[in-house]
């Protein structure tokens, strides 16, 4: 199937109780189990399914179901973040003495997780600059687990190389994880090699900026047991649960060893689970998706060709308006639209851009991206405030760079607020 019949299909057909085609909600802690053999089985793995909502839930299931249908995946894991799935994603493999290397190009959340968080809890992440991606095999060594990087990095915007740092690593054993967040349905990285994709559904998934949560997604695609002792957490016996080697343990349910630990482990241990709630809401969001990134992009880039001609903005800074490796890179990963988000410039710097925010009447002033709404935010005073100056540049960040999240309203109305507001600022 079509991700626009997937987004609607997928994981359910009606509820066998109720006969509902709506997805329930299913509210519960708990399950009743058949007998004792069957809880037996269901927690020694030897059978598959529900124990407690902490761990999984029949609601949480459609949803991880349907969005790693649409990216090509084998399984999904629903956390209750985009920054817990950033988490888990690299915890699930790296542990203290540890390292993994990362893109420059991060959300400003990402990198104050991965740069101060992690090292607190003895993980080291090594940045690099995506502009030359043959300096992601210089950073990595026999303690590198994986490789972390945004499809669409927010807010620089510059196209990750992919596929060039997919082959890297795996001529090394380790895996590509990335952050398709201001991506969906636009970029499918598993297709140009990543092993595991991340989402914040708070973003695009959902829409409508109601509900928190995120998504891990395993590809499939990745011979951890190959690896060896790469990957210790996978490939040796674990106490966290009766010594089971997850590489073996995963071999009757499908190449899932991944996100088995990460559901059976973290998920269990650290209690990061989303509600059946918002679960319900990330499906309601998820329907809609395809028509909505379709008006996501047209709009966004409707709104970058008309800053790029107005005279008080120095620079644009969207894919279709980049040059030379920038545009290619565009093109090579990014179908049907190059996104809804839109960076710019002010000439008179950062007083400018905060003028600017300041006059808006129809967007938001928020700290999100992704709503069906426009939203606007001046990232060196917030959401990459906690960076330095250096490496806020390095995030892409300048004192005068203003960040758009183009919504589905009307463009006309859209461009009437931006100039009204640039014509004050």
């Amino acid at each position: 199937m079509k991700p626009e019949t997937i987004v609607l299909h997928e994981g359910h057909r009606r509820d066998e109780s109720t006969t509902s085609v709506a997805v329930p909600i299913y509210q519960t802690t708990s399950y009743q189990f058949d007998n004792t053999e069957h809880a037996s089985k269901l927690f020694s793995l030897q059978e598959l399914g529900n124990i407690y909502t902490r761990i999984m839930n029949p609601t949480v299931a459609v949803l991880e179901s349907r969005i790693s249908k649409i990216d090509g995946g084998v399984a999904a894991l629903a956390v209750s973040s985009g920054q817990s799935a950033s988490a888990f994603a690299v915890q699930n493999i790296c542990h203290a003495g540890d390292n993994f290397v990362s893109s420059t190009d991060l959300y400003g959340g990402t990198w104050n997780l991965f740069s101060n968080t992690f090292k607190d809890m003895g993980i080291e992440c090594r940045f690099v600059d995506p502009k030359k991606p043959e300096d992601f095999e210089n950073a990595i060594d026999e303690k590198t687990r994986c490789i972390y990087a945004e499809t669409l990095p927010n807010p620089k915007l510059e196209v990750f190389p992919i596929k060039e740092v997919a082959d890297i690593g795996r001529k090394h054993n380790v895996p590509l994880i990335m952050d398709n967040t201001a991506a969906p349905l636009i970029s499918k990285p598993l297709d140009h090699g990543a092993a595991i994709v991340v989402y914040s559904t708070t973003k695009y998934i959902g829409g409508h900026g109601v509900s928190i949560g995120g998504l891990l997604i395993d590809g499939g695609n990745f011979d951890w047991e190959k690896a060896g002792d790469r990957f210790p957490m996978l490939n040796k016996p674990d106490p966290s649960y009766h010594g089971a080697v997850w590489t073996q343990a995963a071999k009757p349910l499908g190449p899932i060893a991944y996100i088995l630990k990460a559901r059976v482990t973290l998920l269990r241990d650290l209690g990061s689970a989303m509600s059946p709630f918002n679960a319900f809401t990330f499906i309601q969001g998820l329907e809609t998706l395809p028509l909505r990134m379709e008006r996501h992009c047209e709009n966004a880039k409707k709104v970058a060709d008309y800053l790029s001609k107005h005279d008080k903005v120095s620079k644009v800074i969207y894919p279709s308006h980049m040059k030379d490796e920038y545009l290619k890179r565009a093109n090579d990963y990014l179908k049907n639209g190059f996104g809804a988000l839109v960076g710019f410039e002010l000439k008179n710097g950062a007083d400018s851009g905060k003028k600017f925010i300041d006059n808006l009447n129809l967007l938001y002033h928020v700290a999100n991206i992704g709503d069906s709404r426009s939203l606007a935010i001046h990232p060196s005073s917030t959401t990459h405030s906690q960076l330095s100056a250096d490496e806020q540049i390095a995030a892409g960040v300048t004192p005068g760079y203003v960040r758009l999240s183009i919504g589905i309203e009307h463009i006309d109305d859209i461009i009437e607020d931006i100039e009204q507001a640039l014509n004050k600022s």
